[in-house]
């Protein structure tokens, strides 16, 4: 390469180094903390920071009033402080980011809750169809005539007599009752 093509590439190479870091410089906050001094982060300021306090945030410039100190400015301060004095926000105003972050984690709180709740619905479904299924199994074995063998308390064979046979096909017919 020659020595002025050289001097166009490094050139070049420098302005788009010079203009990367540029960009990182503007997702900057700054903001007063409780003793009036001036924060610099590329953090949100904590949420305990009010939005009055926080000078500049990405994609915002600082505030038209924030520097000079002309009497329609201090007019226009002043109407502002009285309406945030009686206590009635701006309708104008953005969320704060503290507000944002405290909607999305509701949101994100009531997805969680929303798909929690799906799957319990599910899975109790799930466990109604088992427990539907095995009604009518049973049902079809009562039903059937066939000698039904149980084990008692202590381990031992026993048949079922027909009082016992029509207190388990209540006991079932209750059962399929709710499966309808």
């Amino acid at each position: 390469m020659n020595a002025p093509r050289l001097k166009q590439v490094f050139s070049a190479t420098a302005t788009l180094v010079l203009l990367s870091l540029a960009t990182s410089a503007l997702a900057q906050f700054v903001w007063l903390d409780e003793k009036g001094v001036k924060q610099y982060s590329d953090q949100p300021p904590p949420p305990s920071v009010p939005n009055k306090r926080i000078l500049k945030a990405p994609g915002q410039s600082l505030p038209r009033n924030a520097g000079s100190t002309g009497s329609e400015d201090g007019a226009a301060n002043a109407t502002t402080a009285d309406a945030a004095a009686d206590g009635k926000p701006d309708a104008k105003a953005a969320p704060t980011i503290a507000e944002q972050n405290a909607a999305f984690q509701k949101r994100k709180a009531e997805q969680a809750e929303k798909s929690k709740k799906a799957e319990q619905d599910a899975k109790l479904a799930s466990n109604k169809a088992e427990n539907c299924a095995r009604a009518h199994a049973n049902q079809r074995t009562l039903d059937s005539g066939a000698r039904i063998a149980q084990t008692d308390g202590n381990g031992e064979r026993s048949y079922m007599n027909d009082q016992q046979r029509a207190q388990q096909n209540a006991q079932n017919q209750e059962t399929l009752n709710d499966c309808q």
